[in-house]
């Protein structure tokens, strides 16, 4: 795991603060969502999911992954990224690290698809 030093510490403030973007974050731990699953789980309009997820991407907290879903084809899913957030509190301010997951959403895809192709 490793910390990126390039976020910002107030957009991830008000990301963690928000309920949607805590919800996406949480869909999107275990396992890949399309924007319309999001939808549903967050009870948010697409719109609304597809503002929190661009968010989110920027800060480098959820990555995008294309999906093929065998009824619907090729469509783009989501995977958290973030593991842990650490806030420190120091003489100039507050400080934020991100450690990431090691495994990425297509890493994760990759390995379920050999488990099932095996």
């Amino acid at each position: 795991m490793g910390s990126e030093p390039s976020v910002d510490p107030r957009e991830v403030y008000s990301l963690l603060d928000d309920e949607h973007a805590r919800r996406i974050l949480i869909e999107t731990y275990d396992e890949t969502r399309s924007a319309r699953a999001l939808s549903e789980a967050c009870d948010a309009s697409e719109a609304t999911v597809y503002r929190r997820l661009e968010r989110l991407r920027e800060q480098d907290l959820v990555e995008t992954v294309q999906e093929v879903d065998p009824d619907r084809g090729p469509q783009q899913v989501y995977a958290a990224r973030l593991n842990r957030v650490s806030v420190d509190l120091t003489a100039t301010g507050f400080e934020v690290s991100v450690d990431y997951v090691e495994e990425t959403a297509a890493d994760r895809l990759t390995r379920l698809y050999e488990e099932l192709s095996g």
